[in-house]
């Protein structure tokens, strides 16, 4: 059986240790292992090297299509459970792409990393398998707006959306360019009744200047409205690099 990873470099996958940047574990010391594909496309994804390969057209603001080969590594699960303990940590983050598209993968991964807490990064349409799920201690969710370019009813499907409002270990991480997305959240807030005590607001940026800009606005709007703040502490340490 096999997981298919991101690379950091062709033929090296990006699995590494850094610190969490985003969300409610920022600061802490973990593993991170970076998958490939996703179901959406949003125009300003950084990681669009998981998923924007030759041929495929969906839109992006930097218009690059990555050759799927150096991007893109499938190697097995009990090899990525051993590169994964050999880092030390106790502690894992799956992000992605999208990490649920190999939810049964991803399970009989973490039955090899029986020690490890875990974290998984998902945009939230894809429901975790019951085996996943049971391993699972923190989803950081991050729900795509409408300046993402993906179409809403792709991107916010309403039983999922219920099911991480309702799900205690769910953190909702909303990323906003600009004032008007603040009211998309309100109104999804609305509906769903998430609670302000596990919602981020975190600005859309690649640099630490755009990221600075944004937040001065974007801080009294959380203010405002009991929201949380998500830096993106990694940019302002290592810039928008892979494997870090």
């Amino acid at each position: 059986m096999a997981l298919t990873l991101a690379t950091q470099a062709p033929d090296e996958p990006e699995l590494f240790a850094s610190i969490q940047g985003e969300g409610p574990s920022a600061g802490m010391p973990v593993a991170f292992v970076r998958l490939s594909r996703c179901n959406l496309a949003c125009t300003w994804c950084d990681t669009a090297y998981t998923w924007r390969f030759e041929g495929d057209n969906r839109p992006h603001r930097d218009g690059i299509a990555f050759e799927r080969k150096a991007n893109q590594l499938v190697l097995d699960e009990a090899d990525v459970a051993e590169r994964i303990a050999a880092l030390g940590q106790s502690r894992l983050v799956v992000t992605g792409g999208e990490p649920l598209l190999q939810g049964a993968a991803l399970a009989r991964l973490l039955d090899l990393l029986p020690d490890m807490s875990v974290e998984i990064e998902t945009n939230g349409t894809v429901a975790p398998p019951v085996a996943l799920d049971v391993r699972v201690d923190q989803y950081n969710v991050s729900p795509k707006l409408a300046h993402s370019g993906n179409d809403a009813g792709l991107a916010l499907v309403p039983e999922r959306m219920d099911a991480w409002a309702t799900d205690a270990r769910a953190f909702l991480k909303f990323v906003i360019a600009e004032p008007a997305d603040v009211d998309e959240v309100l109104a999804l807030q609305a509906r769903y009744r998430f609670p302000s005590s596990r919602t981020f607001l975190m600005a859309e940026g690649t640099d630490s200047a755009s990221l600075r800009a944004r937040q001065q606005w974007l801080s009294a709007l959380c203010l405002e409205h009991g929201f949380r703040l998500s830096d993106r502490l990694h940019i302002h340490l290592y810039g928008d690099t892979r494997g870090t």
